[in-house]
């Protein structure tokens, strides 16, 4: 998922996608350790879309406060 789209995104779709993302990360996890995935880079993907949209939580967070 592009920074743009992320940015796009109101606070609480971006809460349920990062909840959704999480799942799918630990899901991909767990199965990689059983037996090797086709695409690990899938991990990946995943693993960097948590972390921008936590990125991108944080920075809302911060815009708040600053506000105030």
């Amino acid at each position: 998922m592009k920074q743009n789209v992320i940015r796009e995104m109101s606070t609480k779709e971006l809460l349920e996608r990062l909840d959704e993302e999480r799942k799918q990360l630990r899901k991909l996890k767990m199965n990689h350790a059983v037996s090797t995935l086709e695409n690990p880079m899938k991990i990946k993907d995943y693993r960097k879309t948590v972390s921008r949209i936590l990125t991108e939580l944080r920075k809302r967070e911060l815009e708040e406060i600053k506000q105030k």
